[in-house]
């Protein structure tokens, strides 16, 4: 059954087109992230869905009801916000309460039950009685969840809700976020710049670029299968090289401009182009006189993991070798990629 569906949608600003003309639909249950770089349209794509601004043509149904014109108060939408926008002269439990006051939905005792077992699912029924100003980040960031999800909306939207949060603390509500989606079930759209919290949270990622869908699909599907050059640099560290594609007996062979050369996986066409591999696909081994070589000119410790920035052929790439491979900077070394983790790209 599908929650959300949007039929060439587009919005302007003035004389600036920000969306334009995207077809989708989101499932019920189905957790997406509209993902992209800042000004890119994500956000006004979700306040579209909200109702917060209004689309200049196209269309959008939620739960199969023409929704396009409607107020957010009638399109059975609930969203959480950036800066959360708590009520600071309500405690805890008022502000969970909020939603279902304003839509009066059951009476006031049935509107406590529920405001209840919304902080009890975010693990706050000990901080019923404070304020807002009393709590910290991630307690806000928790009660913004419960009063958007108290009244078990159709839709719910998530605007970069952990953007303002540290490091760690993302990363719990991250997991936190999992569990309550597997809980609920709520149709969740999830606004988002961060592509690891895209593949860590979602079913399926919409990849946005000025006002167009790039690429849609699983986490997998975009992270190992980019088809443009903007999908493959915006997913994941990725290494592009531009290669002259070369047809011979046993497959392709992508030669750079100084002389190195890579085995492609089958036939990749002919001419021009630009291929792909993940940092983590290459794989380095002490070997100065290889055919394929590259030279260390940069070590970066990051704990797990060490990253060398290498020259190859004059193109400086980057790699994640296992943990326990470590080289000078200077050092020659011999880089095997497998031919079926370099990708062609269309675009």
């Amino acid at each position: 059954m599908t929650a959300v569906h949007l039929d060439n949608v587009s919005k302007s600003f003035g004389g600036v087109q920000v969306i334009k003309g995207i077809s989708l639909s989101i499932q019920k249950g189905e957790f997406v992230s509209l993902l992209g770089p800042s000004g890119c349209g994500k956000t006004t794509l979700l306040r579209m869905i909200a109702g917060l601004e209004e689309a200049n043509g196209g269309s959008i149904h939620i739960g199969g009801k023409d929704s396009t014109r409607l107020p957010p108060e009638r399109r059975d939408i609930a969203m959480v916000f950036q800066s959360y926008a708590l009520l600071p002269h309500l405690n805890v439990l008022e502000n969970v309460m909020f939603p279902l006051r304003m839509r009066r939905l059951g009476n006031r005792a049935e509107q406590r039950e529920r405001a209840e077992a919304a902080l009890k699912l975010v693990q706050l029924s000990h901080l019923a009685q404070r304020r807002p100003r009393q709590l910290s980040g991630g307690q806000q960031q928790r009660v913004a969840v419960a009063r958007a999800v108290v009244s078990s909306p159709q839709v719910l939207l998530l605007d970069e809700p952990l953007s303002n949060l540290d490091a760690k603390l993302r990363e719990t509500m991250q997991e936190e976020l999992i569990q309550l989606h597997r809980q609920t079930g709520l149709t969740t759209v999830f606004v988002t710049h961060d592509q690891e919290e895209a593949l860590s949270l979602s079913d399926r990622v919409i990849l946005l670029n000025a006002g167009r869908i790039e690429q849609e699909g699983t986490p997998a599907e975009l992270y190992a299968a980019p088809r443009t050059r903007f999908a493959a640099s915006f997913m994941g560290s990725t290494n592009l090289l531009e290669v002259a594609l070369e047809p011979t007996a046993g497959g392709t062979i992508a030669r750079l401009p100084g002389g190195q050369s890579l085995r492609l996986d089958g036939a990749a066409g002919q001419g021009n182009a630009t291929v792909m591999f993940r940092q983590e696909d290459a794989r380095l081994t002490p070997a100065p006189t290889a055919e394929v070589a590259a030279t260390v000119v940069t070590r970066v410790f990051l704990g797990s993991r060490t990253r060398y920035v290498l020259d190859f052929g004059g193109h400086m790439i980057r790699c994640l070798p296992p943990a326990d491979q470590l080289f000078a900077v200077g050092e020659r070394v011999a880089l095997d990629i497998p031919p079926d983790r370099i990708r062609v790209l269309s675009e």
